[in-house]
């Protein structure tokens, strides 16, 4: 099934709307292309593999995108154009950056000797790219290790996840280590240890569970809130900063009727 054969028509169903969108942004160090729908990546291009990457669950019948690297690469080179245009027609304004914020959390309820995945949100920060690094036990580790794309948020900033799969045990420290030009040489570190209730009766753990996804979801709520205000007070950026953004990475949004 190719992209445009997505949509299926249905007898006595409402009509729906799907917001499609293709990114396209490249810097002096760095260039992605992604496409997807409804903010959820399906495609992305792999410029070090020279190939196409799609990143939608397995289906019965799995969708394809046929040329979409091709056109990756193409439009590479006139996002490269058009960033040496722009700078030299704004004489090289002073870089705009925004450090990242950090947040490190376990995929699922955490149980000792069961496989997990911690997972390192890095937000915020403009422009890309950031390194992320994990260590365990205060020993770097590098396998198991996974980054993905950068992410567009509606402020004109980015967010990426790095994720490590793990198999926790009593006392045992994980990491992740955040490094980014706005940082000014000094890195973010987080850092999450296996927690007591992992090694509780079984009978006791739902009951601490609770207690402990009752404050993390307050804590979400108090972090939507943060991201919230956050957003309000940046979606309107004055006009240096619009330049800046643009000079640096595009993206083009469409929007396409579903049935």
């Amino acid at each position: 099934m190719t992209p445009e054969a997505r949509h299926i028509t249905f007898t006595n169903v409402c009509a729906l709307e799907h917001k499609d969108f293709s990114i396209t942004g490249c810097s002096e160090t760095e260039k992605e292309s992604m496409t997807g729908s409804d903010g959820e990546e399906a495609w992305h291009a792999d410029f070090n593999q020279k190939t196409g990457v799609v990143t939608l669950p397995d289906f019965a019948d799995p969708m394809s995108f046929p040329g979409y690297y091709e056109e990756s690469v193409a439009k590479q080179e006139v996002c490269k154009q058009n960033l040496a245009v722009l700078i030299k027609a704004y004489e090289s304004p002073p870089e705009e950056m925004d450090p990242p914020e950090t947040f490190i959390y376990p995929r699922n309820d955490v149980q000792l000797a069961v496989e997990n995945t911690l997972i390192c949100h890095v937000t915020g920060f403009f422009p890309p790219p950031v390194s992320v690094s994990w260590a365990k036990n205060n020993v770097i580790v590098t396998e198991d290790v996974s980054l993905s794309q950068y992410r567009p948020r509606s402020d004109g900033s980015f967010h990426v996840f790095s994720s490590l799969k793990i198999t926790p045990e009593d006392g045992d420290v994980y990491s992740c280590t955040v490094n980014h030009r706005a940082l000014q040489g000094q890195p973010q570190t987080r850092i999450w240890s296996v927690p007591e209730a992992a090694a509780v009766l079984p009978s006791l753990g739902p009951a601490l569970f609770c207690g402990v996804g009752l404050t993390l979801g307050l804590l979400g709520v108090a972090t939507g809130l943060f991201f919230l205000i956050k957003a309000t007070t940046t979606d309107t950026p004055d006009m240096a900063k619009n330049i800046k953004h643009l000079m640096q990475w595009t993206q083009s949004k469409t929007v396409s009727p579903g049935f």
